[in-house]
């Protein structure tokens, strides 16, 4: 039986509330591994990798590159099990 996994916005810091999607560096069908890079998030003071949380296939993305997001926001969905 699968279940699924949300890949959410990190903690960002004291100070950052949000930050802008650059980039998806994996997409929709693709199999990722636990603490794989699967995007990049920029704040104002640097470029942070959301990492995969566990290993699974992504069948969701729900937030485009250059979008703005708010911490805790979910990103995507990754299917496993």
């Amino acid at each position: 039986m699968s279940a699924t996994t949300p890949i959410k916005v990190p903690n960002l810091g004291t100070e950052a509330t949000s930050g802008r999607i650059l980039s998806w560096l994996r997409a929709v069908g693709d199999h990722v591994a636990a603490g794989e890079v699967v995007a990049e998030l920029e704040t104002e003071k640097a470029v942070i990798e959301i990492e995969s949380p566990i290993a699974g296939r992504i069948t969701e993305i729900l937030q485009a590159a250059g979008a703005e997001v708010p911490v805790g926001d979910i990103l995507a969905v990754i299917e496993h099990g």
